[in-house]
């Protein structure tokens, strides 16, 4: 790690960054993504990008394939297409295993979602962040709306209160346990918090060489509040930097993640991954009683806001599927060992 608490602002353009996106089915926002980026390398010298394509069935791997070599992005945008789709931690540590392999040196990579568009100078003053900061391991610029309108984006780690306040949406008993909550609000200014959105999430090259590569039993949702959370524990500090800016089309590349309306049912892998989670940090035990605790609040949620005349906060049939998917029936499987992984 670097020897000193501050480098100098131009050291960020001189560091080696190689920035992975997962794709799906995505070929557009992909395309769009790698456009937004392509400025970005005047200030960034020596970035590179992969595109791992999670065998998208649609042809985008395709076509992502003619944008970069009809725009003549091939001296910095690489396609890699993965045999199958095993998820984002899996997408994902296939671009950081070469990131790890690369010649000359990367010390960064940067998990950016395919459906977003990078603000002008946001990546150089991610790198600045980190680079002034040494105990900084991972880092997460603020998602904006396409109008600037700010998105939560960094996080306290999920536990049994906050997973119940969530879905109970009690104003008063929020605000009394408000350090509590998985929502962080809006920073204004740097702060360091325990997790950041994976869509736009920096991770400093040692972290890896320390802790491993993203747990590949997570398909999606949880993987990166996972990773977080082992690198903290092993030292490390996550902070949320505001002035680095992407628009995140929110939910445009996975289709499960829609705000300002209803939620749609969640999906069978959200339920797994977080069964996981919980199972990994916390024991079964707890996983199980925050599973029954849930199971009992969301009806009262629910309830309390359709009397209120709001929007409903629960997926439908969730109680079934949180059920249906408990630790109370699912022994989770130990994860890989992560630093074998990277061999």
């Amino acid at each position: 790690m670097p020897a000193t608490m501050a480098e100098p602002a131009a050291k960020a353009r001189d560091a080696r960054l190689l920035v992975a996106i997962v794709a799906y089915n995505a070929a557009p926002l992909t395309i769009d993504c790698l456009a937004s980026i392509e400025p970005e390398r005047v200030t960034v010298p020596g970035l590179r990008v992969i595109v791992v394509d999670n065998a998208s069935p649609d042809g985008a791997a395709d076509m992502v394939a003619d944008a970069i070599e009809q725009r003549g992005w091939k001296s910095w945008a690489t396609l890699m297409r993965a045999s199958s789709n095993r998820g984002f931690a899996a997408g994902n540590n296939m671009a950081i295993r070469e990131m790890l392999a690369d010649v000359p040196r990367r010390d960064f990579v940067l998990l950016l979602n395919p459906d977003t568009v990078v603000r002008p100078g946001a990546l150089g003053r991610l790198l600045d962040f980190a680079l002034k900061h040494p105990r900084v391991g991972i880092a997460g610029g603020r998602s904006e709306d396409m109008d600037g309108t700010p998105q939560m984006c960094c996080f306290r780690f999920p536990n049994a209160i906050n997973d119940v306040l969530g879905h109970l949406g009690v104003g008063p008993l929020d605000r009394l346990l408000e350090r509590h909550l998985t929502r962080l609000g809006i920073p204004q200014q740097p702060q360091k918090v325990d997790w950041v959105s994976g869509a736009y999430m920096l991770v400093r090259r040692e972290v890896v060489e320390q802790i491993g590569l993203m747990d590949e039993g997570y398909f999606l949702y949880f993987e990166e509040t996972d990773y977080a959370l082992r690198a903290q524990r092993a030292g490390w500090e996550c902070w949320h930097v505001p002035d680095s800016r992407v628009v995140h089309l929110v939910g445009q590349s996975s289709g499960v993640t829609v705000r300002d309306r209803a939620p749609r049912r969640l999906p069978a892998y959200w339920y797994e991954s977080r069964r996981r989670y919980f199972v990994h940090h916390h024991g079964r035990a707890y996983a199980v009683l925050t599973d029954l605790t849930l199971a009992l609040a969301c009806p009262l949620g629910r309830l309390r806001h359709r009397l209120a005349g709001k929007m409903e906060r629960t997926p439908p049939h969730f109680v079934g599927d949180l059920l249906r998917h408990s630790a109370l029936w699912a022994a989770e499987p130990p994860p890989v060992n992560p630093l074998r992984a990277l061999r």
